[in-house]
Parts: structure tokens; sequence; C-alpha cells
């Protein structure tokens, strides 16, 4: 597959160039290369999907549930039959391992196709008995919805965003991340294979300007964004002016509680799956480990010798296990964190500087006795730095836990169930995990609580932030009035 798509856009069903719009080069971040050049969205090309999807999502939403399932169910078909080209394609957009973005990213997409398809004819409303008279209620869609991606899992967020609008009968515009827009494209490509009406599925570049626009346009009716806290809070407040449906999934700095009955092996692949996998490049990840101390130091050696088999390298290399950071700005910010960290008195474990396969990789690094006041244990780095705090008892821990304004994600280990419940329950966070770390199934909801976000993606949880609820009252005799 050829990186260079050929346009910047996709709308009302097919390939759509403006080269007034501002330029946007894509770098394969494994050797830093350009492999695409694309420019932003101008007005008329904004103009054209959201009139288009506007137009289209009528009769998108005039068709059966079972009708449009058919369509989305095809895409994940199509998805899946063509999993190895568009897992490199993947890769060359986010720097991520093959191996990664086989299992990990555009399956995760089709999973949600499918479900959401499977769904789709089950959502019905509810009858409501009133004497002789009743009611009912009807979940209609809202319209049109704004799609705003992240760079670091960019067409599984794609897939997450648009099964749940879709399937409900909505239409979308969406605006991947300028550092990763490739795979959003495939995506509505896809869709017209599939039999998706044109207009149904927009996809338009651009940088921050373009998302604003699209969340500030009237006709809009929901804006759902995968990005940053300071992000999130700009596109809240714009659409809180026009008074339209938000989902807002955001950033974290979660605990990973490790107690000292835990698996030890267990734990310490959870951290570093929680903090290593896709270079550290994950919202969810548990970047604030507490470790009992009791196990501290068996935790940490463990922890530095599998730490130290990681194999780097080529991210086109079936046996690469860990790639490069998705731009230079990000490693720079990366190394910025480990650096400072260096001069507030955190331990160096293990790695600790920038990496030798490439322009973009930063070593998996691991910092011991970090305080909560370190700026490490506060800031989100979105990257592979790992910080292990010491703590003693389950109180302690679940106090210091809580003791930010992020709540996106939590995890606790322990051989102990009742404990691991007990302790869950008390944490401020919207995805949690008992002996595990991570694993996002579509079956279950997804989002934050706290600053980290509002709103729920995937499982039936999503379908309410898609829909709005119509009461209706059915009078069925004559209308007394003392008029």
């Amino acid at each position: 597959m050829n990186a260079q798509p050929k346009a910047s856009h996709f709308v009302n069903g097919d390939w759509l160039e403006d080269t007034a719009g501002d330029p946007i080069e894509v770098t394969y971040p494994g050797t830093g290369a350009v492999i695409a050049r694309l420019h932003a969205a101008t007005p008329a090309v904004l103009e054209a999907a959201l009139s288009g999807a506007e137009q289209a999502q009528r009769a998108w939403a005039r068709l059966k549930p079972v009708e449009r399932a058919r369509v989305l169910r095809r895409a994940a078909d199509l998805i899946r039959d063509r999993g190895a080209e568009l897992a490199r394609l993947e890769t060359l957009d986010t720097g991520k391992p093959i191996q990664e973005t086989e299992v990990a990213d555009w399956p995760s997409g089709a999973d949600a196709l499918e479900y959401f398809a499977g769904l789709a004819p089950t959502v019905t409303g509810e009858t409501i008995p009133l004497g002789g008279d009743f009611a009912y209620t009807i979940r209609e869609p809202l319209g049109v919805c704004v799609g705003i991606g992240a760079w670091n899992y960019p067409s599984q967020i794609a897939c997450w965003k648009a099964a749940p609008a879709l399937a409900m009968g909505n239409a979308m515009v969406f605006k991947p991340s300028e550092v990763t827009p490739l795979g959003a494209l495939q995506l509505a490509q896809i869709f017209i294979e599939a039999g998706m009406p044109p207009g149904v599925f927009n996809v338009v570049q651009g940088f921050g300007a373009v998302g604003a626009a699209l969340a500030t346009d009237s006709r809009v009716a929901k804006v759902s964004l995968t990005g940053s806290v300071p992000t999130g809070a700009r596109v809240y407040a714009a659409a809180a002016a026009g008074m339209k449906h938000v989902t807002m999934e955001l950033g974290g700095k979660s605990p990973l509680i490790v107690f000292d009955d835990a698996d030890l092996d267990s734990a310490v692949g959870a951290a570093m799956l929680g903090n290593f996998y896709s270079s550290g490049q994950i919202c969810s990840n548990g970047t604030r480990v507490f470790v009992q101390a009791g196990i501290k130091a068996a935790f940490l050696e463990r922890l530095a010798a599998r730490t130290a088999a990681i194999l780097a390298g080529d991210p086109l290399d079936p046996e690469t296990q860990f790639g490069p950071l998705v731009s230079a700005a990000q490693r720079d910010k990366v190394l910025a964190y480990i650096e400072g960290a260096k001069r507030e008195g955190a331990r160096l474990v293990c790695g600790g500087s920038a990496g030798n396969e490439g322009p973009l990789f930063v070593q998996p690094t691991v910092f011991a006795e970090v305080t909560d006041q370190m700026t490490l244990a506060r800031e989100e780095v979105f990257g592979p730095v790992m910080a292990v705090l010491d703590f003693e008892t389950e109180e302690e821990v679940i106090a210091r836990a809580n003791a930010t304004q992020f709540g996106l994600a939590a995890g606790v280990f322990t051989a102990d169930l009742a404990r691991g419940h007990r302790v869950i329950g008390q944490l401020q966070a919207g995805t949690c995990w008992i002996n595990a770390y991570n694993l996002t199934p579509v079956e279950m909801p997804f989002g934050a609580v706290k600053a980290s976000g509002l709103g729920r993606e995937n499982s039936k949880a999503a379908i309410k932030h898609y829909t709005q609820v119509k009461t209706v009252y059915v009078g069925m005799g004559p209308v007394e009035s003392p008029y």
C-alpha cells in the first residue's frame, strides 16, 4: 500500500483535494522520512463535508437499523481481509511495531464495527402505561457528529467513534490528527466499498483551527474528542456555547497498585505493558506504579531484567517489540521529563536516554524512589517512562493514588480478591482492572472521571451518547379543560 493517498480528504464518497490548504507533511517515525504530503481543509472543503453529511444523514437515519448494520458488518469484514496492508500503513503512520498494529489497532476497530452492527437492531424505546392514556419513547440519532482523533491509535479511534455514531443513524465528519492522518482515509473508502451512502462518513485533514471550525458549526450536534486535557477543555467550552453533546476522552496519570501478595511476574508484565507498549503513548497507561515496600527490591530487580530484554528496532520487522516515538516534538518532550526526574532526585533504574535505533527512539526508562511531589508523578509524559513509588498501607496508597486531577484508569494487583475489589471501589477512575491492565474489549465501557474526560466509548453505554430520547404522550380520550 502506497502511503501517499489519492487526495487529502474523503468527502461525499470520493477523494477531494484543495491545495490552497496549509501543507501537512507525514513522516515515518522509524526513519524520519517524509512518506506523504497532504493539505489542511479549506473553508470550501469543510462546507462540502458538513453540507454533505447533513443531507446524507437524513436518508441514512431512515434506513432500518439492520440495513445500517449490514454496511458496518461488511466494513468490518473488509478490514479483516486487508489486515496485513492496513497494519503496515498504520506502522508507517505511527511508528508502532508491526507486531502491535497487526493485532491491536485495525483489529480493534473491526471489533467495534461488528459489535455495534449487532447492537443497532436491538436499540428500542419503552412504553409507559398511564391508565387509559400511555406514553412511549424513541431513541433518535443526534444528527451530524464530529470526531476529532489523536495520533496514538488513529485508526482504532476513528472506528471507535464512527461505529456507534453510524449504527444509530448519525453522520460523522472525522478529523484525524495532523500527525497521523492516513488511516481514517482508508476507513472512509472501506465504508463506501461496504455500501455506505456517500456523505455519511467524511474525513477532513487539518490542524487545531479545522477542529475548532467543526466543533462550532451550527450544523453539528455532537463532538467526540480524544486528546489532551487542555485541548479537551477548549473543545468542551466551544461545544457548550452551542449546546452540543460531547464525549471527551482525555489524558491520565493512572495508578497501578501492586500489593506484596501479588503474582510478581504478572505485576511486572502489566507494569511494562502499561508503560512501554506503543512506546508509552497510551492515555490509560499506569504510569504511577505503587509497589508495597516489602516487594519493592524484588519488583525492581525483575523489572530491570525484563526491560533489558526488550527488542527495539525497525518497526516493520516482525521481531521488533519496541518502536520510536511519533515525532521529534514528542521525543524532545519525553527526554525533557527524563532529565527533570534526574534533577528532582528520582533514582534511574534503567534507560534514561535516547535510543540508538533511530532519530525518534527513547529507551524504555524506569525511575524508582519517585515521590508524589515530583513532576514525573504529577504530569502526563506520554512516553516510555515508568515512575515507581513506594507505599506501606492500603489506606495510604488509596489516598495517594486519588491525589491527582486525572481519573482515567487504575489497576490493582493482589492475590486477595476482596482487597482488590475494596481498593478499586475507592479509586477515582473510570476504567479499572484487577490483576490485569490496559485490556479494552469493545464489550466494556471505556472512559474517565474528573479532568480525564466525560462520556463513554464502546459497549452499550456509548449508545446514549449518540442518541437522544423523544417522549410521546398519547391521549386516548377527550381533552378535559377548564376553559
